[in-house]
């Protein structure tokens, strides 16, 4: 943790509670006390953002560690924004509810690039080291 600056770990953080406090009030009201239980694309998508929700928490204690469920947020953002949403917005317009995810999608691919060390990702999950072939 000596290469991140405090500043840096506070703000993944941050980003981690924004994350899953979000999600426990949204998803695990409905995971918990559902309106009925049936086992289809919703309950899925609950399930899917519900364990979101619970690594999202585990990175406020583990915030370099937990770094892969930023990275998953990022990415499920954008290939959603960029894949349906935008499309579909350019094309026939967006109802209530796919404005309403845009604009929190929107939110989330700004802020998650700004809070990743994206230096030290590269270095830790990304940088290849080259295995000599023991000649």
């Amino acid at each position: 943790m000596s290469e991140i600056s405090k500043v840096r770990i506070y703000l993944l953080r941050g980003m981690y509670l924004l994350i899953s406090a979000g999600l426990l009030l949204t998803i695990w009201p409905e995971i918990i006390f559902p309106d009925q239980r049936i086992a289809n694309e919703d309950s899925v998508i609950q399930a899917l953002l519900g364990g979101l929700a619970l690594l999202a928490a585990l990175g406020i204690w583990y915030p370099l560690q937990m770094l892969p469920v930023l990275l998953f947020e990022l990415v499920w953002k954008l290939i959603w924004v960029l894949g349906f949403a935008l499309p579909v917005l350019l094309n026939t317009g967006l109802d209530t509810y796919a404005m309403e995810t845009l604009f929190a999608c929107a939110i989330g691919i700004i802020l998650v690039p700004v809070t990743i060390p994206w230096r030290y990702l590269y270095t830790s999950y990304f940088k290849t080291h080259t295995i000599s072939a023991g000649r």
